[in-house]
Parts: structure tokens; sequence; C-alpha cells
């Protein structure tokens, strides 16, 4: 289960962000989870959930943006549209592609805090 490491991560970076702001409290935190990250969002929330206890975020409410698979294609660059699963396949020519351009992701978006 890497959720829960990933989530340590996450927190940590949260908390120092937040301690560095002035924050008192982590009222809620907000991550972006690409479709092809690995990441089991049920898994995440279950990590956040045991692992904010006694940190600045206990109490924090997790919110999860899910971000598609989003690719381009050689036939058309300007062009970008989204896929489902792994296999991205250009919808304009039906080539594979390789030039994935988001779903990766698992970045920390945005936070609320609480200041004194």
């Amino acid at each position: 289960m890497h959720e829960l490491s990933l989530m340590e991560s996450a927190l940590r970076i949260a908390t120092e962000h937040a301690g560095s702001a002035g924050a008192t409290r982590i009222l809620s935190v907000t991550l972006r989870v690409g479709a092809l990250s690995g990441v089991v969002p049920e898994a995440l929330q279950f990590a956040f959930d045991v692992l904010r206890e006694g940190t600045a975020a206990a109490g924090a409410e997790l919110h999860i943006q899910h971000e598609p698979v989003r690719a381009r294609c050689g036939c058309s660059p300007g062009d970008v549209f989204e896929t489902a699963g792994s296999v991205c396949v250009c919808p304009r020519c039906s080539a594979p592609t390789a030039d994935i351009l988001s779903g990766r992701e698992m970045d920390l978006v945005s936070m609320e805090v609480e200041t004194p």
C-alpha cells in the first residue's frame, strides 16, 4: 500500500507549508490524482484519516481531484484528447501515442488553513 507513504509525504509538505505561513491548523487538503498514477483514492483517504491524527491536520478534510489522461498525437500536435485506460490511441488517426500530457500526477494543489 504505497498510498501510506505518499500520504506521509503529502502531509509532511502540507504541515511544513502551513507552519511557514504561521497557520495553527490545517482545515482541508486538496490533492490532484491522475488516472495513471497507480494511486487508489480510497486507500489514499484511509491513509489520510489515519495519519492526520496528532498533526496540524487533525480533523482536516481531504479533497481529491481526479485528473484524466490527456495526450496528443503527431498527426495534429495542437489537438489534445482524453482517453480512458493506459493505452492512448488517437481518435483522429487511430495511432497509439506515448505523448501523455497529464494523468500520471499526484500533486498537492491547495490547502485551507487557520491562522491566529
